[in-house]
């Protein structure tokens, strides 16, 4: 019978004095496990193959989705920025074109402005020259000089408004060119300056309050340089210095108006009591 416990040629014993030594049997004991790994070692690199591939494939397909995902947000933010880019490029021609306004209103009223005073230095002369002649021919120069002394305290009050105005808009153009005032401040400035002409008014010959609500809108010069290291407050201004040099214009204007209507009231009486 057959040992199954000691099969034939795979027992490996001690070999037999003086017998030769057969290697098969060392061949066959090691055949079994070398292929057992060879086959191991195949079915794993196929196995990893097929994983390297799955994952392969997964990786572009996620870095496809996240590529499409990030283009779009690009495209979305392109368009967005340059939605934007438009809008404020719209904007800004908007406010040049109102700086324009604004500029040419300005340099309008200013040519104004110097035409007025032009004329009324021209008219100034004029008065000036008649009030020489009637100063020098007798009784209508001695009512000249009654009714100026009696303008004087009218011309008076006018200059002391004038000059108060003057310190009024000062300050006010101060606190416009100041970067760290409240633009409540100044709007409150300019709400007391028009209540106070409103109150007392100047005369019929100057509309204060009318010159005062165009300063307000379109004086917006301010002293060239750093605007809080500016310590001299009259360097700020322009068109306000020009409406107080008319106003001061209009003062003596209405000044030597008022004493030549006196003179008028007070001639005919002078000539009614010459013909008596």
């Amino acid at each position: 019978m057959n040992n199954l416990n000691d099969p034939p040629r795979w027992n490996i014993g001690p070999d037999p004095q003086g017998a030769a030594v057969d290697g098969s049997q060392w061949n066959y004991a090691l055949l079994v496990p070398m292929l057992g790994l060879a086959a191991f070692r195949w079915l794993w690199t196929r196995e990893s193959k097929k994983e390297i591939v799955k994952v392969k494939a997964q990786y572009e397909q996620d870095m496809s989705a996240v590529t499409s995902d990030l283009e779009m947000k690009y495209r979305d933010t392109l368009t967005e920025n340059r939605r934007a880019a438009a809008i404020l490029e719209l904007d800004l021609e908007k406010e040049r074109q109102r700086v324009q306004g604004y500029r040419q209103a300005l340099i309008s009223q200013s040519q104004q402005v110097k035409e007025e005073r032009k004329n009324l230095l021209v008219e100034q002369k004029a008065l000036e020259q008649e009030k020489t002649k009637l100063l020098e021919s007798g009784a209508p120069g001695a009512a000249l000089k009654r009714a100026l002394n009696r303008e004087v305290a009218w011309h008076q009050r006018a200059s002391t408004m004038l000059t108060n105005l003057e310190e009024d808009l000062v300050e006010r153009q101060g606190a416009y060119c100041n970067l760290l005032l409240p633009r409540e401040h100044r709007l409150e400035m300019e709400k007391k300056m028009l209540l106070k002409v409103v109150k007392e008014p100047l005369g019929g010959c100057i509309d204060l309050e009318k010159d005062l609500k165009d300063i307000f809108k379109n004086d917006h010069y301010c002293a060239k340089g750093n605007r809080l290291l500016n310590r001299d407050k009259r360097q700020n201004g322009s068109l306000m210095w020009l409406y107080l040099k008319y106003w001061q214009l209009q003062v003596t204007m209405e000044t030597h108006k008022r004493a030549e209507e006196s003179i008028l009231k007070v001639t005919p009486e002078n000539n009614d009591n010459n013909l008596k």
